[in-house]
């Protein structure tokens, strides 16, 4: 089958905005914008300025040990604030090293994070190598030589100017912080608008959100593939998720879609051709976008049959394709009237 790259369906969205771990980032941002600190474009930037072709991302914990540059490297409170979607747009602008340093997690407070900080690597680095890319993402404990503070001296003297320069700011970020909570806790409109966003849908779907980041990692793996597109025809991620349903059990109640927080599964208005062989006639279609999947197995949950799968494993066709996949299911059984069951009485 040709791929979309070669038949040329997919092209990257430039005006995208920036989106498991990046799905729930982005209702995260829908619900609390701004809350995000530091900001996605703030840590791009700080790894485009990366010295030799390295970008240098720093715990809290070890950056306070004024071993590393500030100025060479980018500050998270925890590593686990770093997702595939952002990497992917680093390595996709040529930074062939991209470095988280660490310091001891495991007396951390937010040491629950190290192995979804271990996933994160491992996820980026299988979606680089399947695109046929170079760039990787490691661990490491120390700073590499590029990101080390040359004047300690100056460093901390900059650092204390820099606090009390600050401190204002912090001051009335607080108090802002205080009002807002004190009109969320009175009888705002503002409640009632998110009482009005948790109702279900005309279409029958509980509330969904637009996974924003997928759209730049899709772009980020369109600029690292070969020119004849990935390297491979199938990818293993977490960020993305592939749906398979069996026919034979499925009873089209319709769980699945109401339940996808994305949309990525939902009813298709094509109707099966009636003279089809495959379908026989009869069933309908749902309609299935891997790039919309965030692979938090909701559909699977809410199956009642425990006839859908959700696989880690996607076809790159799937992925880059504009059109969703339509998966057929049969009609649903005709249930039996009420006094079916009665029998009369001669």
């Amino acid at each position: 089958m040709e791929s979309a790259f070669a038949r040329g369906d997919y092209r990257p969205q430039r005006g995208a905005a920036p989106s498991a771990a990046s799905g729930l980032q982005d209702a995260t941002d829908e619900l609390h914008p701004g809350e995000v600190a530091p900001t996605d474009q703030e840590l791009f930037e700080a790894a485009l300025a990366a010295e030799e072709g390295t970008a240098v991302f720093a715990c809290a914990r070890i950056a306070s040990k004024h071993v590393g540059d500030p100025g060479k490297f980018a500050e998270v409170p925890c590593l686990a604030r770093m997702e595939e979607s952002l990497l992917l747009a680093i390595a996709a602008r040529g930074v062939q090293d991209i470095v988280f340093v660490d310091g001891n997690c495991a007396t951390c407070k937010f040491r629950a994070c190290n192995k979804g900080i271990d996933d994160t690597v491992e996820s980026v680095n299988g979606l680089v190598e399947a695109m046929g890319a170079t760039p990787r993402v490691r661990r490491a404990s120390q700073f590499p030589a590029c990101a080390l503070v040359e004047d300690v001296d100056g460093l901390l003297g900059d650092a204390r100017r820099d606090f009390f320069f600050h401190t204002k700011d912090r001051a009335k970020d607080a108090v802002a912080k205080s009002a807002e909570v004190l009109v969320f806790k009175s009888n705002n409109p503002q409640i009632a608008s998110l009482r009005e966003r948790m109702m279900v849908s005309a279409e029958g779907t509980l509330p969904q959100f637009d996974p924003e980041r997928h759209p730049r990692a899709l772009d980020a793996l369109y600029e690292l593939s070969q020119p004849d597109g990935p390297a491979e025809d199938e990818v293993f991620t977490r960020l993305f998720g592939s749906v398979s349903i069996d026919s034979s059990l499925c009873t089209s109640c319709n769980m699945c879609t109401v339940f996808c927080p994305t949309g990525a599964l939902r009813k298709s208005d094509e109707v099966p051709d009636r003279d089809g062989e495959e379908e026989g006639g009869i069933g309908s279609y749902l309609e299935f976008s891997a790039a919309d999947c965030v692979q938090c197995n909701l559909c699977a949950d809410a199956c009642l049959k425990k006839c859908l799968d959700v696989s880690p494993f996607v076809p790159t066709d799937d992925l880059f394709s504009f059109e969703p996949r339509l998966i057929w299911r049969p009609d649903p059984p005709k249930r039996k009237g009420v006094l079916s069951s009665v029998r009369r009485s001669k």
